[in-house]
């Protein structure tokens, strides 16, 4: 089973059974960066939240798919990092990616790299890019002019790759 983008309100889904068909998805990638348990509660926390119908949003999701402690605003996060975490300007499976603030994304965004496909290309795990639901395996594209990832598009739908965001860089879990 190959999935491009999952979107879920997962009301009433197992998550052993989506981190399973996730793990399909993955087949042959270098995994030693992304913690299958940091994920499975991650997808449980969305799963809590959703069912007491609170929001679900980027920010407590990275932190907790990644294990990078940062709290506040996504804005915040690449600032936050700079003295307790290593940054970078490459992607690696297991980071976090910063979007910087935007007049359209006024918090910023984080999401979890899932999966580096090639030096232009990957897949994140991210919450809130599509309203309250995770998106699961999304493709990302760079789209910058010196290969630097400072400027990203996001396949938001199926096959279409939607606006381009500026992306302050990658924030990589400590250990």
């Amino acid at each position: 089973m190959n999935l491009t983008r999952l979107k879920l309100p997962l009301r009433g889904l197992s998550v052993i059974g989506l981190l399973s068909m996730a793990a399909c998805s993955q087949v042959g990638e270098d995994m030693s960066g992304l913690d299958p348990n940091r994920l499975s509660f991650a997808m449980q926390e969305v799963e809590t939240l959703q069912s007491r119908g609170a929001r679900v949003w980027c920010v407590p999701f990275a932190r907790n798919a990644s294990g990078i402690d940062i709290f506040g605003d996504a804005r915040t996060w690449w600032s936050q990092a700079k003295e307790r975490f290593h940054r970078t300007e490459d992607p690696h499976v297991g980071s976090v990616m910063s979007f910087t603030a935007t007049r359209s994304m006024p918090l910023g965004h984080v999401a979890v790299v899932s999966e580096v496909i090639s030096d232009r290309e990957m897949r994140v795990d991210h919450a809130n890019w599509h309203r309250n639901k995770v998106s699961l395996g999304m493709r990302v594209v760079d789209v910058s002019k010196d290969n630097d990832w400072s400027r990203v598009r996001l396949e938001s739908n199926p096959g279409a790759l939607g606006s381009v965001y500026p992306v302050n860089g990658f924030i990589l879990p400590n250990g």
